[in-house]
């Protein structure tokens, strides 16, 4: 698809990227943490930050221009920690979220509490052009992917769906008609916050010089490769990493009583991966109860 091509076919695009958000199932998968592909702000002693990214359309030959995905992050009571990808993300069963279902539809408020601590955190990726990057300047002009967590989605998806009659829908994922994002971080009663982050008014990136949207659009990232099973490790595999961080032998589904029986051992230091893979989650503690909500009355639903 020629940039031409992109541009006469944005007029749909906003509908198109509604329905696609109020899907069931979309998937991805991520190994950021180890991927200089990746971009994320910097934030000071205080937990703040700053910087403005514009979100910039799907590749092509691809359909949405963001994916999402979801992970585990917990410790066992062996000490070991459990940071993998979930199979949920690709529509496949996943050993975790079979866990919690045993545990939550125990109906014991310490097996609800466990199942609470080993959800499912959800993220999404998209390709950004950094516009300013006060702490690394290096950065500004540059094309990355960006991965974020429901609270931006719901901003996003609140300029694509405004509730106001006064207001327009914009798409920010839009050469000609998007909107530049101003992420402005804050640490609140100990959560990472986005509640101030805003889109500016809607404007042409670099005044629609279609030299430099070639450019730009030409250095986009696929997402695709988020999407591939191939990329995510099987079943059994993570059957086996999550029994040993339970402590449990083999067996055919995970049982609380063992769990809380296992032995206790020092939990090992966490690797960088790991420490950055568990620092991703940029929800808030309201939004984040709201995805344990829904998430556990899956869990129900399928019990």
């Amino acid at each position: 698809m020629s940039l031409e091509n992109l541009k006469s076919m944005r007029g749909s695009s906003i509908d198109k990227l509604v329905q696609a958000a109020e899907a069931v199932s979309t998937k991805a998968e991520t190994k950021s943490y180890a991927d200089d592909r990746f971009w994320k702000p910097t934030r000071d002693k205080a937990g703040n930050g700053y910087a403005v990214v514009r979100f910039l359309p799907a590749q092509q030959g691809e359909d949405l221009p963001w994916v999402r995905y979801w992970d585990h992050g917990f410790k066992g009571p062996t000490g070991l920690w459990y940071i993998e990808n979930s199979l949920t993300s690709i529509g496949q069963e996943d050993p975790v979220s079979e866990s919690n279902s045993v545990l939550w539809n125990t109906g014991r408020d310490e097996d609800k509490a466990l199942a609470r601590e080993r959800k499912r955190r959800l993220h999404y990726i998209s390709n950004v052009l950094v516009v300013s990057d006060p702490e690394n300047p290096q950065n500004e002009g540059k094309v990355f992917l960006y991965q974020f967590g429901k609270k931006i989605f719901d901003k996003i998806m609140d300029v694509m769906q405004p509730q106001f009659a006064d207001e327009e829908p914009v798409n920010p994922y839009d050469f000609w008609e998007g909107a530049d994002f101003k992420i402005k971080i804050r640490k609140v009663e100990g959560w990472v916050n986005y509640d101030k982050s805003e889109f500016s008014k809607p404007s042409a990136l670099y005044e629609g010089d279609e030299a430099r949207l070639t450019e730009v659009y030409d250095k986009l990232y696929s997402l695709q490769d988020f999407l591939k099973p191939e990329n995510y490790k099987t079943y059994d595999e993570l059957k086996m990493k999550l029994n040993r961080v339970l402590g449990v032998e083999a067996i055919e589904e995970p049982m609380p009583s063992v769990m809380d029986s296992a032995p206790t051992q020092q939990a090992p230091a966490m690797s960088t991966a790991e420490a950055e893979s568990m620092g991703t989650t940029d929800t808030s503690k309201v939004e984040d109860e709201d995805d344990t909500l829904s998430y556990f009355a899956k869990l129900a639903q399928d019990n």
